[in-house]
């Protein structure tokens, strides 16, 4: 491991500012991708600023029809939330899944999207329920925030208070996971909302994406064998040791007929 500076901010200003007066500033969330990169010396920065002292960045609230969850709130309070497990059972669900309760216990959703892992689960949760992003600066789109691999709308010195999830009719998380890792080989949300059905992808590509035909059919009939023969594309699929393209794109029919049965109920 190389040597870094530490330093625990007091508020989000004081984070920013020492974020952004470093040479090579890093916000420091859970610390579950960026301590292991560091121990594996694939990075090298000159701070690590902690944001766990921060004042009201960790909050769970429900009003209107909106579950709002803070950016330092961990994975096990979002699954463990019986106001999130009221409103959004799917996302209580999803936050059960991701990795072990060592994972959980310190894992953030702030830090898990912005660090967009392409076989991360909370990615689909905020595509496939067209949630909002907020950060010190200003509300970004779910669709909009998620630009590629490892890559988002996050520009230098943003960081993520917190996201709004506007609840849905209907909604279901269904994954293929790898079995050391958790991570998602596949994972596919699919939710009844207000501007219509929603199918977010995650594992399979480079980064979490929607499925339009999919969409469309479930519009038509929100039922597991409106999806049953529809089959996507394996040629921008990833392909690894653990899965094929191939194999990759048959999954996501698969969890997305899954998906779509557990919304029924």
């Amino acid at each position: 491991m190389y040597d870094f500076n530490y330093r625990k901010a007091s508020s989000v200003e004081d984070a920013v500012s020492a974020v952004t007066g470093a040479e090579d500033g890093r916000f420091l969330a859970g610390g579950m991708t960026i301590i292991p990169t560091i121990k594996q010396r694939l990075a090298k920065p000159s701070d690590l600023v902690d944001l766990a002292g921060i004042d009201g960045l960790a909050g769970i609230s429900v009003s209107g029809g909106v579950v709002e969850i803070g950016g330092m709130a961990r994975h096990a309070e979002v699954n463990a939330s019986a106001a999130v497990a009221d409103a959004i059972p799917a996302l209580a669900r999803l936050a059960g899944m991701i990795g072990d309760p060592q994972v959980r216990n310190r894992g953030t959703i702030g830090g898990s999207i912005a660090n967009n892992d392409p076989a991360a689960d909370y990615p689909a949760a905020v595509v496939g329920l067209g949630a909002t992003v907020h950060t010190n600066r200003r509300a970004i789109a779910g669709d909009d925030f998620f630009t590629g691999m490892f890559e988002t709308a996050l520009e230098d010195g943003e960081l993520v208070t917190k996201v709004s999830f506007p609840a849905p009719s209907k909604a279901a998380y269904m994954k293929f996971p790898n079995p050391a890792s958790r991570y998602a080989i596949v994972g596919v949300f699919v939710a009844a909302t207000a501007g219509g059905p929603r199918v977010a992808v995650t594992g399979a590509g480079p980064c979490v994406f929607r499925v339009a035909e999919m969409e469309q059919a479930l519009g038509a009939n929100f039922a597991p064998e409106a999806v049953a023969d529809i089959k996507i594309g394996d040629g921008d699929l990833n392909s690894d040791i653990h899965a094929s393209a191939e194999y990759r794109a048959h999954l996501v029919t698969v969890m997305a007929k899954r998906a779509v049965a557990q919304a029924n109920g």
